[in-house]
């Protein structure tokens, strides 16, 4: 589950599969990293870091429509050389910690990847250096880690994911049904991992310095009515940021991509642009 080798091929341009020793999971984990050209002949210097989380059902091969655009801008000298990384954070667990333990995707995450990466490769390590962005699971996780922990991101990029009022649902006469099933018996880990909630708690910090930009298409029903309740709180909020429907699309992403594969990055790089010291 935690590490799934790519087919011979399978790898875009400058991306390489690695792993790395997860000790709350004692276990390896699989991550896939894009390193922009110059990284290797330029050794001084240090690069901006996109964390891009995948979908339901999905590992740490995921995200190379994206990579594959990333790395075209950059040659073209529309982006600045970014580093990209696509990790592994378990097929259905939102990027939450299970109450039981047995799924920390979140401490993953946040306590055990980030700092891996930072410490690995030669990037900016700091909220002004690093975004974080997903479609559909990946989206919604990386929505309630922003919202969660604010400090470490300057930009946010939700693509298609549902951001649910997970406190909501808590009903202790449900244990076996998703959330409770996953989150527990006790509220308050609902309430942490409810991104409404999160919002408030943090506005301060993420007005202070994180950009949020949300995307989703029109028909897609299944994710739009909870996007809109997330941006009215952001309006709500008085949370500046930017939000997009896309007529006619539906949660496929690659028909996305296709149409704006040339501002694909430019919400990121704006972000790290506004936000360096």
């Amino acid at each position: 589950m935690w590490v799934n080798k790519p087919r011979t091929g399978e790898l875009p341009r400058g991306v390489s599969h690695r792993t790395f020793r997860s000790e709350v999971h004692k276990a390896d984990v699989g991550y896939c990293i894009y390193l922009p050209p110059g990284y290797e002949s330029n050794a001084g210097e240090r690069f901006p870091v996109i964390y891009n989380l995948h979908g339901a059902g999905g590992n740490e091969l995921h995200g190379f429509d994206e990579v594959a655009v990333l790395d075209a801008g950059i040659r073209d000298g529309r982006w600045p050389p970014m580093i990209a990384v696509l990790p592994n954070g378990g097929k259905r667990t939102f990027f939450k910690d299970s109450h039981d333990g047995r799924y920390l995707s979140e401490t993953l995450i946040i306590r055990e990847l980030i700092p891996h990466i930072d410490h690995t490769y030669r990037t900016i390590a700091g909220r002004h250096g690093r975004c974080i962005e997903g479609h559909s699971m990946g989206g919604r996780g990386a929505t309630r880690l922003a919202m969660k922990y604010p400090s470490l991101f300057c930009s946010l990029f939700n693509f298609a994911g549902n951001v649910p009022r997970t406190s909501a649902h808590f009903d202790p006469a449900k244990p076996d049904t998703y959330p409770n099933n996953y989150l527990g018996p006790d509220k308050q880990d609902y309430l942490d991992n409810d991104a409404f909630e999160l919002l408030k708690r943090n506005l301060a910090d993420i007005k202070g310095g994180l950009r949020i930009q949300i995307w989703c298409g029109t028909q897609d029903t299944g994710h739009l009515s909870t996007i809109r309740d997330f941006h009215q709180a952001l309006l709500d909020a008085g949370v500046d940021h930017t939000y997009l429907e896309i007529e006619g699309q539906g949660h496929g992403k690659q028909p996305i991509i296709d149409l704006y594969r040339d501002i694909w990055f430019d919400y990121h790089v704006d972000s790290l642009r506004q936000a360096k010291p």
